[in-house]
Parts: structure tokens; sequence; C-alpha cells
């Protein structure tokens, strides 16, 4: 009685086991396709990079005096607290 109660425990177990990871493989490869599907047909668009302004050119620009100096204020305290 008890070979035969283990022996089918270990058939449901082996069998769990393969479905599951028959499943997963299934769904790994089924990812796989759609993925190179989907950048076939619809590839990433070409974005064109575009030059960022440097800070010579930003200071250039004009910051209110009044705001440049709050902000200098602000790093300051900032900075003694730490």
């Amino acid at each position: 009685m008890q070979d035969t109660l283990m022996q089918q425990g270990m058939d449901l177990m082996i069998y769990g086991m393969g479905t599951v990871l028959v499943f997963l493989t299934l769904l790994v490869i089924a990812t796989l396709i759609m993925s190179k599907l989907v950048m076939r047909f619809f590839p990433d668009p070409v974005i064109a990079e575009t030059p960022r302004p440097s800070r010579q050119v930003a200071a250039e620009t004009g910051v209110d005096p009044a705001v440049r100096s709050a902000i200098e204020k602000a790093i300051k305290l900032h900075r003694a607290r730490h």
C-alpha cells in the first residue's frame, strides 16, 4: 500500500513539474517571437539629437538677479547645515 501511494505521488509530481516546464518554455518562446515581430514591424523611431546649450549660453540668456541671489542664498544655507 505504501509503495503504490509513494509511486503515485512521484508520478503526479513529475507530471506537474513537466507541465509547468513545458508551459514556461512555450511562454518564453512566444514572448521572444512577439518581441521580434514588434521590433520588425514597429521599429523605434530615430530621434534627431538636439545640441544642449552650454553653461555659457545659459548665462548669456540672463537670469533675474533676484532669482540668482535667492538661489545662491539657498545653496549657502544648505551647505551650512551639512
